[in-house]
């Protein structure tokens, strides 16, 4: 009997997961890893309980068939994690693309078999448009870290001003001043 690349999915699918997962945990630092890939409680380890509900969240979108932007929302966990921490772009979103190896990996002989091939070709391009989209995510991420670090520096910066006393509040009256004309 055939099966056809979603059955096999379906399958498979725990192992899929724990393998995605690990091949996420190897992008960290041994220690780091270590102790994702260890601690289960949800509230002893939030990144590793994000990330195991989200990569089940946007496989089971894949195998399912939704369109990307309903996997938006398991996405974005993962993604905010990521955009925070010190690692280059590529390597912050490789993960999704992490996802195709392991697929190739555990259904090699099924795929032959089977022979999905063009199924297979299906699925890594919804792979591929999921990774553009979680990029979109990434950049607006990324982008909210830095105007948020821009506006601390300012209050930072003015709060540091205010205390040496080479800035004062001017009232508001000053500014309201009438018999100032600006026409040139």
């Amino acid at each position: 009997m055939n099966n056809t690349l979603k059955d096999l999915l379906e399958e498979k699918r725990s192992v899929i997961l724990t393998k995605w997962f690990d091949s996420i945990l190897d992008t960290y630092p041994a220690d780091d890893s270590g102790f994702l890939k260890k601690q289960k409680d949800r509230f002893l380890n939030p990144i590793g309980h994000t990330f195991t509900n989200g990569i089940d969240g946007v496989l089971g979108g894949l195998i399912s068939g939704q369109d990307v932007e309903e996997s938006a929302s398991f996405l974005n966990d993962i993604i905010k994690v990521r955009a925070v921490q010190s690692f280059s772009p590529s390597k912050a979103m490789g993960f999704i693309f992490a996802l195709k190896k392991v697929v190739r990996e555990e259904l090699k002989k099924e795929i032959r078999q089977n022979q999905i091939n063009e199924e297979l070709l299906g699925f890594e391009s919804k792979i591929d448009d999921l990774a553009l989209f979680a990029f979109d995510i990434y950049a607006k991420c990324r982008d909210q870290l830095s105007e948020q670090k821009t506006e601390e520096l300012k209050r930072m910066t003015f709060s540091l001003l205010k205390k040496a006393n080479l800035v004062s509040e001017i009232p508001a009256q000053e500014f309201e001043r009438k018999d100032l004309d600006f026409n040139i």
